[in-house]
């Protein structure tokens, strides 16, 4: 695995990264964040969920507590990419590399990388995120500044493409595992809930977030629990 065989393999990720990302660049912009503001929390996060929740937590105005919450949820699972992935790495990664990791580590990115057979060099692993991180930076960029130019009808539906993308990735998972699908209808109850109690209607949309989500996963985990084997222990 070299880095010419990196960028065949982040190509794909890096095209739809764009897609999504024009999406986020649009949506920006509507809620007043200049182009270079758009740009720069692209380039320095590359998370997507991550982003759409702290742009509604930017433009309601939200708290530091509440963004330093919901980005630590939303971008738990990293975390958790990163040390399986460290430990599949060769002996290049030191330093500041084991930094470039842990930042350019996204579900597409650690999918692709945890599957390639034996140890992942540093050459192959700058190969495969650098054409992603551009992607997810130019789409954004293409998104604030055509937000204003393109017609209405296509900014629209360029705006629900995140939804979309949400749904595919949901759905397929929901409706192969009932766990899952009970999962999901519980989140989706808990935020139609805060939506519309009359005691939950000045809650902030970043609290919202953290409330669903932290909510969702204890209940589904005291449903349905993992059993681990005693080898894994």
């Amino acid at each position: 695995m070299n880095f010419k065989q990196g960028i065949r393999d982040g190509i794909p990720i890096g095209l739809g990264y764009a897609a999504v990302s024009f999406a986020f660049g649009i949506l920006a912009v509507d809620k007043d964040l200049t182009v270079s503001e758009a740009v720069l929390i692209s380039l320095t996060n590359l998370t997507s969920a991550g982003q759409f929740a702290g742009l509604t937590i930017i433009a309601e105005l939200g708290t530091l507590v509440e963004m330093a919450l919901s980005q630590f949820i939303i971008n738990l699972r990293y975390m958790l990419m990163a040390i399986s992935l460290s430990q599949k790495v060769d002996d290049d990664f030191k330093g500041i590399w084991r930094w470039i990791l842990g930042f350019a580590i996204t579900d597409e990115i650690f999918a692709v990388a945890i599957q390639n057979p034996g140890k992942i060099k540093r050459n192959y692993f700058m190969g495969l995120t650098i054409i992603p991180i551009i992607g997810w930076t130019l789409g954004t960029l293409g998104g604030a500044l055509l937000g204003n130019i393109l017609p209405a009808i296509i900014t629209n539906a360029l705006g629900v493409a995140l939804y979309g993308m949400f749904i595919a990735v949901v759905v397929p998972k929901a409706r192969d595992d009932s766990h899952v699908f009970v999962a999901v209808c519980i989140a989706v109850a808990i935020s139609v809930a805060l939506k519309y109690i009359p005691v939950f209607v000045n809650l902030s949309g970043g609290f919202a977030i953290i409330i669903c989500t932290v909510v969702a996963s204890l209940i589904a985990a005291v449903l349905f629990p993992v059993e681990v084997s005693e080898d894994e222990l």
